[in-house]
């Protein structure tokens, strides 16, 4: 997103944005399901029920809105190639954490010349949520991707108050999309709130010790090989935390025979921490064994490389790994193992 100056409006009804925004797009809102879950659902325009912040993020990010879990990328009928461009409808994603904003920035980067990714991309507006306190598992404030949403990620924000909401234009689409509702401006040092919420979750998650040790030992070489075999003897090769990450973007190629004769080339998720995901043609493979290829895994969100590259290291502190891994080795234990690179 382009630089633009934020304009901040005092907001009456969360609800009446919804709407609003709703007007012509597919919005999508994340709601329980009735049945213990959390996702995102699309919501009529009319739909009446109260807007509710979650503390939580939800266990699946936005990832799969942009970056599809299976979809057709071209297919060949035999004298010629056919390119299967995705047709997105303008939607809008309502009520995203600050971490998952950060990593939908990543990932605009990292797909910046896919033209499937960015079809999608272009047709959604994002409407950020500060975060008030933390998440159970959540350590943004550790990897610079919250509790506040950051400039450049989002084109509407809701800050939430004491004294009631916010609502701050982040983006000229966003100031586009609200410059009907007639909002008056805000009343509220807004900076000062923001400021001051950001203080206070900070205090909550601590000084981060454990990470810095970790992220430190990785890119000095410190970590032994031992350690990642021992890690990687409790990895069950579920793909449980590449599919919740919202940074992973590995994913393999697909040939399909359609009916007719055409064969139909796609792209779908895959997870590098498979034995044969890096396997080649030969027979070599160079992540062979499962320490190796946790190492790669963790090498990837915290390696200094990818920081150069992308702005930020590939974790953005939501802790989804620590909640979906059956194997116990989420974020949080790796970086306080590897943190000790002799210890077993």
């Amino acid at each position: 997103m382009t630089a633009f100056e934020p304009v901040c409006y005092a907001l009456d009804s969360v609800e009446r944005l919804r709407a609003h925004l709703a007007g012509g797009r597919n919005l999508y809102e994340v709601r329980e399901d009735g049945q213990g879950g959390r996702h995102w659902q699309c919501l009529a325009a009319d739909d009446a029920q109260l807007f509710v912040p979650q503390r939580e993020p939800p266990p699946f990010s936005a990832k799969a809105f942009f970056f599809a879990e299976r979809e057709a990328i071209f297919r060949f009928e035999g004298e010629r190639f056919v390119a299967c461009t995705p047709a997105v409808p303008a939607q809008v994603l309502f009520g995203l954490h600050a971490c998952d904003l950060a990593a939908i920035a990543y990932q605009d980067q990292f797909f910046a010349a896919d033209g499937h990714y960015q079809t999608r991309r272009a047709a959604t507006l994002l409407v950020g949520l500060d975060c008030r306190s933390s998440c159970s598992q959540g350590f943004c404030t550790l990897v610079d991707s919250g509790p506040d949403v950051r400039a450049g990620t989002v084109d509407l924000i809701l800050l939430p108050t004491d004294a009631g909401w916010l609502l701050l234009a982040a983006s000229a689409a966003g100031a586009a999309a609200v410059a009907d509702l007639g909002l008056p401006p805000a009343g509220l040092d807004w900076q000062a709130e923001r400021a001051a919420n950001r203080q206070r979750v900070a205090s909550e998650q601590g000084d981060g010790q454990w990470l810095q040790a970790g992220i430190a030992a990785i890119n000095a070489g410190q970590v032994d090989a031992a350690t990642w075999d021992s890690l990687g003897l409790r990895c069950l090769v579920c793909s449980g935390c590449t599919t919740v990450c919202p940074t992973c973007s590995c994913f393999a190629p697909l040939e399909r025979q359609l009916p007719g004769g055409a064969v139909q080339h796609e792209r779908v998720w895959d997870s590098c921490l498979y034995e044969g995901f890096q396997k080649e043609a030969s027979g070599h493979n160079p992540s062979a064994t499962p320490g190796q290829r946790v190492q790669r895994f963790w090498q990837h969100k915290f390696g200094a490389g990818f920081r150069r590259e992308f702005g930020r290291y590939g974790c953005i502190g939501c802790g989804r790994c620590d909640q979906v891994c059956p194997g116990g080795i989420g974020v949080h234990a790796v970086m306080h193992k590897v943190g000790k690179p002799c210890s077993n």
